[in-house]
């Protein structure tokens, strides 16, 4: 295996260990998933939003976050409320569950989805810390070759959020009864709510 192929995994490798863990912005694409709404819209974000944070990580930007400390801290508090918000909204659905129609049809609406999206990527604080600046501190000790851990960084982004994203549906069934979203809503609920106090706490 050439020593491009092993970067192109470092990246893929590190990314997904990154990205894998349960969080707000996982939580979020995988109830979209499961709905069928906007899917295809929530996923190309996140895709989207990885790549442009990874790249800027990997040519040099992670050094303006070090350098600005209150801006970091203003995206906290901002994001942790909105978080907070986004949880509540979840836990008054676990209170009065509503199960999918049977054809899996769903009535969101697809901008609502995405700024939704856009809010729980750009709004946290993390994104910045490990996908930027973590990330292009790693990728800087590969050299020349840190564009190619990049790609593969990039790589691992795509696959994930795709993966959650349209794996979701092949759990719809189960979520035909109104006690399954009981669960899911109350397990987002907390996600949230741990996530956005983590953060007023952090700021």
């Amino acid at each position: 295996m050439t020593n491009v192929a092993l970067v192109v995994l470092a990246g893929f490798g590190t990314c997904m260990s990154l990205i894998a863990a349960i969080g707000a912005q996982n939580a979020f694409v995988l109830r979209q998933g499961i709905r069928r709404d906007a899917v295809l819209t929530v996923v190309a974000i996140c895709g989207a939003s990885d790549a442009v944070l990874i790249g800027l990580g990997v040519g040099g930007v992670g050094v303006l976050v070090q350098a600005w400390p209150t801006a970091v801290t203003a995206v906290a508090v901002v994001g942790g409320l909105f978080l907070l918000s986004y949880g509540f909204l979840a836990a008054k659905r676990a209170m009065k569950p509503s199960s999918m129609s049977v054809d899996g049809a769903t009535t969101g609406s697809r901008k609502r989805a995405a700024l939704t999206c856009l809010a729980m990527t750009w709004l946290n604080p993390h994104v910045y810390l490990d996908t930027v600046l973590l990330m292009g501190s790693i990728a800087a000790g590969y050299g020349a070759l840190r564009w190619d851990f990049a790609i593969g960084a990039v790589l691992a982004s795509l696959c994930w959020f795709t993966a959650i994203g349209f794996g979701a549906r092949l759990l719809s069934s189960l979520f035909t009864k109104p006690s399954s979203w009981r669960v899911l809503d109350g397990l987002v609920a907390a996600t949230m709510a741990v996530v956005g106090i983590g953060l007023l706490v952090g700021a």
